[in-house]
């Protein structure tokens, strides 16, 4: 917002709109707007407008933001408010945060069963409502595949849900963070003022990929498909990409061969450079994973990496979600030993420039 320029309510919801959220964050006003959109469900705006003393009748619950902001709270009101707020509803959560840590550790396998995430409805249509003809064909794989399919990805989604509740319950303790109580997207947490949208994710295959390639080295699959022929390892041709990968690395492992043992240390070696280099400096993987967002979900937000690395077995990373001690003793240590988090990044996207700011906390075990 340049200066001279009046600001107005539909001025600031359309630099939302346009993801201008560090400008709307540099401003007063902007961040007043900012915390209030964080709230994003009329229940806790009906709540702040009668703190305010806002007689509501007759309004309609999609102008309650934009009366919100017209009465001009201060920052530290909708911040008090918040807080008040996400300590009562973390209360609740708490009584039942050991029993739910419990219960995620009776997940033994994760395996989305074929059913790709965000597009269960396609994944069906495609592989078997247009495939089969035969009505009791489609009855069979109902009653076998596509239950056992459905299983995993329930499963899946579930571990998922909540493992994402409790990391961002991990975040939200800080004092340095102010939750966003609603569910709003773009928005998860602010750190000192800032807004970030939490993304947990692990070693990106990709990014290890395209590492070796810079370093002029063969791709892993490759390395260990050679060597499974020289030392007679046998191996499934119709598993690709990372399926077949795993599949290699943990054949190697179990072979427990002096071959076998030296080419997944040369592997196990370069990885653990690329997270020391991380660790010293995440630009690079911050840059590549806003660069190779899916599609559909494609944003310029700020964000804050959480990036999960298991080094017992670096394709089961999706256990680090669930390993509480270690997610509350990594986040206390980076937000209290780090002055300022996030640094700006720049990235193209289908041939554009994008700015946003972003951090990434590597946790390995």
């Amino acid at each position: 917002m340049g200066k001279g320029i009046e600001v107005n309510f539909k001025q600031l919801v359309n630099l939302f709109k346009s993801e201008k959220l560090n400008e709307l964050a540099s401003t007063p006003e902007g961040s007043v707007f900012l915390r209030l959109r964080s709230l994003s469900r009329s229940i806790y705006l009906n709540k702040i407008l009668n703190q305010l003393k806002i007689d509501l009748e007759g309004v309609k619950k999609a102008d309650y933001l934009e009366i919100a902001f017209r009465a001009n709270p201060s920052i530290k009101l909708i911040e008090n408010f918040i807080k008040a707020g996400y300590r009562s509803e973390r209360e609740a959560r708490k009584g039942r945060e050991q029993e739910l840590y419990n219960e995620l550790y009776k997940l033994k396998f994760f395996d989305w069963g074929g059913l790709h995430q965000n597009s269960l409805e396609k994944t069906i249509v495609d592989n078997y409502i247009k495939k089969i003809s035969s009505y009791d064909l489609i009855e069979k794989k109902i009653d076998t595949d596509l239950q056992t399919s459905l299983r995993g990805y329930v499963l899946c989604s579930w571990y998922n849900h909540w493992t994402s509740i409790m990391i961002e319950d991990v975040f939200k303790d800080h004092d340095r963070v102010l939750p966003a109580l609603g569910l709003i997207s773009k928005i998860d947490f602010f750190i000192d003022g800032m807004p970030f949208d939490l993304k947990v994710t692990y070693l990106p295959e990709g990014f290890i990929s395209d590492k070796r390639k810079t370093s002029k080295l063969r791709p892993e699959a490759t390395l260990l498909r050679q060597s499974a022929k020289k030392l007679a390892i046998p191996y499934d041709d119709g598993l690709t990409g990372s399926a077949q990968l795993e599949n290699l690395w943990t054949k190697h492992v179990e072979f427990n061969k002096k071959g076998a043992k030296e080419v997944i240390k040369e592997l196990t070696d370069f990885r653990m450079s690329v997270v020391a280099e991380i660790e010293e400096d995440p630009a690079e993987l911050m840059t590549w994973l806003y660069e190779n967002q899916g599609l559909r979900r494609f944003d310029a937000s700020n964000r804050f990496f959480i990036v999960l690395v298991n080094t017992g077995n670096f394709f089961e990373g999706w256990k680090l979600k669930r390993a509480l001690p270690l997610l509350r003793d990594a986040t206390k240590g980076f937000l209290d030993g780090r002055k300022k988090i996030g640094k700006k990044i720049s990235f193209d996207w289908e041939g554009a420039r994008y700015d946003a700011i972003g951090d990434v906390l590597l946790i390995r075990n």
